[in-house]
């Protein structure tokens, strides 16, 4: 257990407001114009809410309102809570992709935090990429911080069918295509999907970050799954900001909570809830932010025993809203735990360990968070695929796959990009059936760019007409969490650097082995070679701006597509005073 801080100690907001010269009087005097009291600059901890509240993050919509409340628990521990605004990457609106926003929000808050006069912060997320983001900037500054969500939407219902965000968008939008629904049902079920402020209320990215921030230590237990609209939110809220004062006192950072054996247990629990394969992703970029060594191999080795016991969809049946009823996260932690698949002694923002905060939890209905012989999959961690095909790794989610695609050969039809892919798959002449295996090139972290989620690619009508659901389809894109299908993601090399993923031809045969963990394109080395030797890129490269930056300096999705010159940065939050 961490060792806590002295207390009273000069804190780095007094290099700012602390003393009788004429700078402090500088910054003093400004801040006082919103009307704020001498006493409130005598030393307490100055608390920074990072808000990525915004009208265009509907996600977030509701930021605002649960930034009160975190105020009202800063005030009643003895801080001062200041909000600030943060770039907010809304992962429904952002072109081409909010993934290419991540590190640039990253970024903004990494300074936001080291250039202010700030002792802690409160995180207040929601939206896919405003969870990372966050973390991966307060993780650079290492000043105490803690995770406040947003929380998921109520569940949506049409014609008494439970509506999952995103899973239903991609079901009802094949099942137009195979002419089972109309385009006015379709437009009908639009008003049933989001009934209320919040985030999915699928297991999809958002719920998954969540609840990885809440595995990982970094939000108070039982955070990730309290309903947007329920008044337990403004209570998590409250006592959030009451907590963030003590951690200051504390100093409980961070690089305290964010270790090695923290990251094995989201990696774990990610796999028993069914959570997203941008987890993926986003870990190993917050583990390079904080200097732990997390890598694909930790994935597969961490993930691969451990069952999906969480039903919620695309996995499973249920919405958030049942998962929280049933105990949430806790109980999914609590069962890891007794399955000795926890690090029990791992810290938490709390100040406790992760057991003693679980150990006593209740699972209140067993049909959402299932016993471990009744599991959606025995084995429901990201699977991570390695062959010629993806040298440095692709992955893929059980839990969400077809069970007889798991061992697959097949014809690979191949799309240059996903231009290129809609400009073909709906016409009836393509040449493609059940047993082929769709390819789509050029949508990595350099060539969408910034690695859209349209991995997931919709199954052309002539095969969904036959009543086929799924296929194999590989790329190096990611795909939303609240997607489902035998979908191999991140292929890496991507196809835009020259990666094998980039020579493959229209009648290649593909093997794909699941249970072996095999990828591979069925030519021989020589053929393999003579092409990667000739390959040329075809993709159009920004010339200026963030796009620019984010082309020269973004590494592969293998080891999280964070911006190289931000990794390993962390410390050095006091900025130089320039009056």
């Amino acid at each position: 257990m961490k060792k806590k801080a002295e207390w009273p100690r000069k804190l780095r907001s007094q290099e700012w407001y602390g003393g009788t010269s004429r700078d402090a009087i500088y910054h003093r005097g400004w801040l006082k114009n919103q009307g704020h009291p001498h006493d409130l600059f005598d030393g307490r901890p100055v608390i920074g809410i990072l808000n990525t509240w915004s009208d265009l993050t509907p996600c977030n919509g509701h930021l605002r309102e649960l930034a009160e409340k975190v105020k009202a628990g800063v005030w009643e521990a003895g801080g001062f809570p200041v909000e600030v605004p943060v770039f907010s990457a809304s992962e429904n609106t952002f072109r081409p992709t909010a993934m290419m926003y991540r590190n640039l929000a990253a970024l903004a808050v990494e300074e936001a935090i080291r250039g202010q006069p700030i002792d802690g912060c409160v995180l207040m997320v929601g939206c896919d990429k405003t969870t990372p983001s966050l973390l991966m900037g307060a993780a650079s500054c290492d000043l105490p911080s803690i995770v406040v969500t947003g929380g998921p939407m109520l569940n949506g219902y049409f014609r008494g069918e439970r509506v999952g965000s995103g899973t239903h968008l991609w079901k009802f939008s094949e099942m137009v295509k195979a002419g089972e629904m109309t385009q006015a049902e379709f437009l009908e079920a639009e008003a049933s999907m989001s009934r209320s402020s919040g985030t999915c209320n699928t297991m999809g990215t958002a719920s998954t970050m969540a609840s990885m921030a809440e595995a990982l230590g970094m939000a108070l237990s039982g955070n990730a799954a309290i309903p947007a609209v329920d008044s337990r939110r403004k209570v998590m809220a409250q006592l959030t900001g009451r907590r963030i004062v003590q951690m200051v006192k504390d100093d409980l950072k961070p690089s305290d909570i964010m270790t090695k054996e923290a990251f094995e247990n989201a990696i774990r629990a990610n796999a028993a809830i069914g959570g997203s394969t941008n987890a993926v992703i986003h870990l190993l970029a917050m583990a390079g932010r904080v200097g732990v060594d997390l890598s694909l191999d930790d994935w597969d080795r961490c993930g691969r025993e451990v069952p999906t016991i969480v039903n919620l969809m695309p996995s499973g049946k249920y919405l958030m809203e049942e998962f929280f009823y049933a105990g949430g996260l806790p109980v999914v932690l609590k069962r890891l735990g007794e399955a000795d698949l926890l690090h029990k002694d791992a810290l938490t923002v709390s100040g406790e360990t992760i057991w003693d905060e679980v150990k006593d939890v209740v699972n209140w209905n067993e049909d959402v968070i299932l016993p471990a012989e009744k599991a959606l999959t025995s084995s429901g961690g990201i699977v991570v695929l390695r062959g010629n095909l993806a040298p440095k790794g692709a992955v893929l989610k059980p839990s969400a796959a077809s069970p007889h695609l798991m061992v697959h050969r097949g014809r690979a039809v191949v799309f240059e990009d996903i231009d290129d892919y809609k400009a073909k798959i709906n016409d009836d002449s393509l040449d493609i059936d059940e047993t082929c295996v769709m390819v789509m090139k050029n949508c990595g972290p350099k060539g969408y760019p910034g690695m859209a989620e349209v991995g997931n690619m919709g199954l052309p009508p002539k095969v969904l007409k036959k009543g086929i659901t799924d296929m194999v389809r590989i790329s190096d894109a990611r795909m939303s969490g609240t997607a489902y299908g035998t979908v191999v993601l991140h292929t890496s090399p991507e196809a835009a650097v020259g990666g094998p993923l980039a020579v493959v031809k229209n009648g290649d045969m593909i093997e794909m082995d699941v249970p072996n963990r095999r990828l591979h394109l069925d030519i021989s080395e020589e053929e393999l070679a003579r092409r990667l030797a000739e390959w040329q890129p075809n993709h159009e490269l920004p010339t200026s701006g963030y796009a620019w930056l984010h082309q020269q300096h973004v590494e592969g999705a293998d080891t999280g597509a964070d911006l190289d010159f931000l990794k390993g940065c962390r410390g050095n939050a006091v900025g130089k005073d320039s009056h």
